[in-house]
């Protein structure tokens, strides 16, 4: 009796492979965004003013610092690891 299950498999290294480089061309675009626009805006508030219901009075956001915008993780992430490089010098 012959196994035909064995006959059709692909190697097990190819599928780890693939996704492994599909997780570092992720990982790659990402930076390559995060290079490229470093800020995102910030979801707490409008523009840097948190209004009131009424919208005639408002307030600084205190998270983003009134400018409207907030940087990335991956931005902070690599600017975490530059401060450290050049403080070790």
């Amino acid at each position: 009796m012959t196994h035909l299950l064995a006959t059709a498999t692909t190697p097990p290294a190819v599928g780890w492979l693939l996704l492994a480089g599909t997780g570092v061309l992720a990982a790659l675009v990402y930076a390559a965004s995060c290079w490229l626009w470093p800020y995102r805006h910030c979801h707490r508030c409008d523009a840097g003013r948190i209004h009131r219901e009424d919208r005639k009075v408002f307030r600084l956001c205190h998270r983003c610092g009134g400018t409207g915008r907030r940087l990335r993780l991956g931005r902070r992430l690599y600017n975490h690891a530059t401060r450290l490089r050049r403080e070790a010098d």
